[in-house]
């Protein structure tokens, strides 16, 4: 976790000096970021909260931009669907693109193991606190740190590094690659819809392709 959680960091302290140059005052953005616990939706946020828009156009994006999180959570319940509802609520919580990736990278197979649950553990609780002290810091010296300086794409370059590792084959590069064009096709689209519309693409290429070009299956020994 060490190596991307740098780069998080760096988004983190953006985002605490974007909140309170929004306007925020600083007890409503130390709430955001412990609470709400998302960099994008929270940036996607902020713009709506500075120019008054309604609350249900402000639930509504971060619902959009956090969409993604379905399809982990469902991911996520084949390892830990027999957990206690609190101990699986906690996990909602907790979890974050970053500790997905590099779980599943980990544990190929969808099936619950003793050792998954440790290895989660030192995942989520390195990456809580690699985001949550670098957006407090940002929140605390906002007046000192310009937005210009551009911080917030280590968070991308993190996340790009991590996903580079995952495509290990023909139908994962396939699959990232239709999703990389839908999310620029879409850019325009409101909402950051866009990454809605990446998501959903990249899934179902991969579902069609797992369909059409199955695994080939390993030989027997002779």
């Amino acid at each position: 976790m060490l190596g991307p959680s740098l780069g998080m960091s760096a988004w983190a302290l953006v985002t605490g000096v974007a909140m309170v140059k929004a306007g925020l005052p600083v007890p409503v953005a130390v709430a955001m970021t412990l609470f709400v616990y998302a960099g994008s939706a929270q940036l996607a946020a902020l713009p709506l909260l500075a120019a008054g828009a309604p609350l249900w156009v402000i639930l509504t994006t971060a619902f959009c931009v956090n969409l993604r999180f379905v399809i982990f959570s469902a991911q996520w319940r084949k390892y830990f669907g027999h957990r206690p509802r609190w101990q699986r609520l906690l996990l909602g919580y907790l979890a974050v693109d970053l500790n997905y990736v590099l779980f599943v990278r980990r544990f190929p197979k969808p099936k619950p193991a003793p050792e998954q649950w440790p290895y989660f553990w030192g995942g989520i609780v390195w990456n809580w606190l690699s985001w949550q002290a670098p957006s407090l810091l940002g929140i605390a010296l906002a007046d000192r740190i310009p937005t210009e300086w551009g911080l917030g794409f280590a968070g991308v370059l993190a996340l790009l590094g991590v996903a580079y590792s995952l495509l290990a084959g023909r139908k994962t590069w396939v699959a990232g690659g239709v999703a990389a064009i839908a999310a620029v096709a879409a850019f325009g689209f409101p909402l950051k819809l866009n990454i809605v519309v990446a998501i959903a693409a990249g899934v179902a290429v991969g579902m069609v392709l797992d369909r059409w070009i199955p695994d080939a299956k390993a030989e027997p020994s002779t």
